[in-house]
């Protein structure tokens, strides 16, 4: 099989994961060998690739790789999230292009509709997800609302109902009227607002406000008293039931007991005292709507005030507001504050910038709602996940995130898992009418063993008098329970398979979950297998542009990732991802490390064409060859070993940099400049045959090395190293290597020296402008204490001899190494009358620059008042110059002796 003169990633990216699936290399069943585990955070189903997909999968198929090669059971489980919120909204937007409302379709119909957009566009993720060469093991891909996860789902749902954890019930709860849903807290996402301070003008139904303590703050007008009140809303002052003042508030006294108008409404209300209310928050009065702020909602509990709700589902005013009826909530913002100056009742307007929430999934603001739902109590949970990652039973990479963690848990609230969608889990309750003539509920996995119970209630009920809860479960009450239910552990929690791979190895996943995905998991983990789901939690920083901005498509600064494949090959691309993405950092991606991961394919790609199309003879090892042998397989083991440690701490990009730079620096730039055969009247001669078959076996360790970074050429290359067996891969190639005697610690720290030599013979040639062809001697000034690597440092350095001398010869260049001295004479190799004027240009350089430090330190001011380093500094660079000058003195006396 002849190897291609250049690289092409499309061509071997495409032929070897064909090979590695035929030969279902990706494929995991449990044996006796020691399981490595992951599940994927599974995508949108309908979503496609970006940018922090490439990132978070790509780490997770290094570690997977990895695992393989270290003869571990890895298997990597694929898989796609029913992702409620935008799903629906897609098929919803979907079906109104084709003049189809939802409210005209039935939930039969609806769901039809959205399975079929689930299989006409989901999987589209992962299809893109094997361009990157991820060795997820296929046979295994699960879906949230398959039927086993369905099941587990509602099983799950059950059992926390009977557990006394789930319960239904009136709360304030976040409403995003897009969707139309109820959202949990985590699911709100707070940005800084450039807002409006309203101060509105409440007026005193009182016409004797005479009472008048000390420090009062009293508003009139020429219609009477009034009260002031700031807001960010004026448009929900149509379900203002009270205003509230805090009773130790000084400036407020005078309303005491009184009664005020709402303004424009014109209803009545109360003046309520609660000490809730902030005495430095605009004007200390707090206007109070029960129905639309949970602080407001408690207030109304406590103080017996009126609910108004003055919103639509959809945001829109509804009847209940008796003004501005199904006028949408913005943009009755705009028209009421007209509306209000208008009336004479708008005290004032000022800038204000405040937080705002806004739903995580439609990024519209979200409007707090009192609305009956199905909640899970969390403190449970908390008391059960807080300390297995406290005490690092789980570990955090890095550890900054414990702390997030834990003050989440801290300060747990209880989740709401219903949502007003379709498309998902529909929750397992069915109402009915009781013996008594109340609605009752019960909940069950089926509707027949809901009957059954209901029956127990009411013997008359048949099936048809039984209707299921409409709302379905929140999308992450089935994400929860991913690395229990994709070895469907929930329904059959003894199988042999959630045995084995349960709990998991490693989670790749991103900070911004921690609360959705990562905590909750740990409390199924700990509620349904007693133990954690994962060992490892990796958090991944958020990828932005080279600029730091987050990559977005309104921005336009986010890359399609199949793009970059084509154009880089996806080994490059790889790469480019890994060299800027240390754990939990965020990552400045530039395409131009996509184009260094493809020049490193590329080197990699030509150093195993030269090393192939060396010819071998039966002669002796050299000893440069032998001795660079020897120092590579040093190498080898010194940069095996900071992989082993650099994996076990997750810090998978310095790891790859590490194997980078042996291959880069130490392999090519040295290594094998120190073993290539001499050229000969323009031919190349033969190496000896050791040599040779020592070079091919670094080879093939340093493709083990990369392959869990860059799968696709390392698999190519490595079968082109000797003939491989049909169904043979580089992924279960195994790697094991000693550590680093002190003897080749000693060898490394030699070679080290070596190079110094090297490339001071070299800064010579370059400094002198001497042809890499001139033979030159080395001079070592009192003692060379490298004579042992003589051969090694005369054929990288073109040398035909290395003497020693216990003084620099008068035509020498010399250069430092440590404390050891070197000289290269130089004879008739160089232009005196040019190093003659470069030398007298760079003394009259130095001396102008001796002048101005001297002019500085004759500066008495300078030195009494800078700081003691900054003067010392300065001196430094006085001595610096003066013996810099005496050398450059030194240097043309000799040369114009010649």
């Amino acid at each position: 099989m002849e190897l291609a003169s250049k690289y092409d990633p499309q061509a071997v990216e495409a032929k070897w994961y064909e090979y590695w699936l035929n030969n279902k290399l990706f494929s995991s069943k449990p044996d006796g060998r020691e399981p490595y585990t992951v599940v994927i955070p599974p995508p949108n189903v309908t979503g496609v690739l970006h940018m922090g997909h490439m990132l978070n999968n790509t780490i997770q198929d290094i570690l997977v790789r990895r695992a393989r090669m270290e003869g571990k059971n890895a298997c990597w489980v694929p898989g796609t999230d029913h992702a409620s919120i935008a799903t629906e909204a897609k098929v919803v937007a979907r079906l109104a292009e084709q003049g189809i409302q939802k409210t005209n379709l039935t939930r039969e119909d609806f769901l039809k509709h959205a399975w079929d957009w689930t299989h006409e566009h989901g999987g589209i993720i992962l299809k893109q997800l094997r361009k990157l060469g991820c060795s997820c093991d296929w046979d295994r891909t699960a879906f949230t609302m398959d039927e086993a996860r369905s099941e587990g789902v509602i099983k799950v749902f059950c059992d926390l109902y009977n557990k006394g954890l789930i319960y239904r019930g009136v709360r304030m709860v976040n409403w995003d009227p897009q969707a139309q849903t109820a959202l949990s807290d985590e699911e709100v996402i707070y940005k800084e607002e450039h807002s409006k301070l309203y101060y509105l003008k409440y007026r005193v139904v009182e016409s004797d406000c005479q009472r008048v303590d000390e420090g009062n703050v009293i508003h009139q007008d020429a219609q009477g008293y009034y009260a002031v009140v700031a807001t960010t809303r004026p448009e929900t002052i149509m379900g203002d039931s009270a205003m509230c003042i805090n009773p130790n508030d000084a400036k407020n006294t005078w309303l005491k007991g009184k009664h005020v108008i709402v303004p424009l409404v014109n209803r009545e209300i109360p003046v309520i005292e609660d000490d809730y209310v902030d005495v430095e928050f605009g004007t200390g009065c707090l206007k109070v709507t029960p129905a639309h702020d949970i602080n407001d909602h408690a207030l109304g509990l406590k103080h017996g005030l009126a609910t108004i709700d003055i919103f639509n589902d959809n945001g829109t005013i509804s009847e209940a507001a008796g003004l501005y009826v199904g006028m949408d909530r913005m943009d009755v913002r705009r028209r009421i504050a007209k509306d209000l100056e208008a009336a004479g009742l708008m005290e004032k307007v000022e800038d204000y910038n405040n937080k705002v929430g806004f739903s995580e999934r439609t990024n519209v603001p979200i409007e707090p709602k009192l609305s009956t739902q199905w909640f899970l109590r969390m403190q449970h949970f908390a008391d059960l996940a807080l300390e297995p990652v406290m005490s690092d039973d789980i570990e955090f990479y890095p550890k900054k995130y414990k702390n997030t963690y834990r003050h989440w848990l801290e300060n747990i609230k209880d989740w709401c898992i219903s949502r007003q969608l379709w498309w998902g889990h529909r929750i397992p309750a069915y109402y009915f009418t009781a013996t008594d003539g109340k609605r009752s509920f019960v909940v069950a996995p089926t509707a027949e063993e809901a009957l059954a119970k209901a029956q127990a209630q009411n013997g008359k009920l048949t099936a048809a008098d039984l209707e299921q809860e409409s709302d379905c479960l929140d999308t992450w009450f089935s994400s929860w329970l991913w690395p229990i239910s994709v070895f469907d552990g929930i329904n059959h929690p003894d199988n042999e398979e959630v045995r084995y791979y349960y709990p998991t190895s490693d989670l790749v996943t991103g900070p911004d979950i921690i609360f959705f995905w990562v905590a909750r998991m740990i409390m199924a983990g700990y509620e349904y297998r007693r133990t954690y789901p994962f060992k490892h939690v990796y958090f991944t920083g958020i990828v932005r542009d080279k600029l730091g901005r987050k990559m977005s498509k309104s921005l336009g600064n986010s890359p399609d990732p199949i793009a970059l494949i084509e154009k880089y090959g996806a080994d490059g691309v790889r790469m480019g991802m890994m060299l800027s993405a240390p754990a939990g950092n965020d990552i400045l991606f530039d395409e131009s490390l996509c184009e260094q991961g493809r020049n490193f394919n590329n080197k990699i790609w030509n150093a195993f064409r030269l090393v192939k199309g060396w010819k071998t003879a039966p002669v002796e090892q050299p000893k440069a060859n032998e001795q660079a042998v020897e120092w590579f397989a040093a190498k080898l083991k010194q940069s095996h070993a900071e992989l082993q440690a650099q994996f076990k701490q997750y810090r998978i990009s310095e790891a790859l940099m590490t194997v980078y730079k042996l291959f880069w620096d130490e392999f090519s730039s040295w290594y094998l400049e120190m073993v290539k055969p001499a050229y000969v009247n323009g031919e190349a001669q033969p190496i000896d045959q050791t040599t040779y078959d020592a070079t091919i076996a670094f080879f093939d360790d340093l493709l083990k090395m990369l392959h869990p970074f860059m799968p696709f050429i390392t698999e190519e290359l490595w079968q082109h190293i000797t003939d491989r067996k049909e169904g043979e891969s580089i992924m279960r190639a195994t790697l094991q290597m000693d550590a680093p005697t002190a003897h080749d610690e000693q060898l490394m720290a030699d070679i080290e020296q070596v190079k110094l030599m090297v490339s001071g013979v070299r800064t010579v040639r370059n400094q002198k402008n001497i042809a890499p062809k001139e033979p030159l001697t080395l001079i070592a000034i009192g003692d060379n204490k490298m004579q042992a690597y003589n051969s090694i440092i005369s054929k990288m350095a073109n040398l035909e001899a290395i003497d020693v001398a216990k003084e620099k010869p008068a035509d020498a260049s010399s250069f430092m190494v440590g404390t050891d001295e070197y000289a290269v004479p130089l004879g008739n190799l160089i232009d005196v009358a040019a190093e003659i004027d470069k030398a007298e240009k760079e003394l009259q350089h130095l001396e102008g620059f001796l002048m101005g430090i001297r002019k500085k330190l004759s500066n008495d001011n300078f030195v009494a008042h800078a700081p003691e380093a900054v003067v010392a500094r300065e001196r430094k660079k006085e001595s610096d110059s003066v013996e810099k000058i005496a050398a450059l003195k030194q240097t043309i006396a000799e040369l114009k002796k010649k």
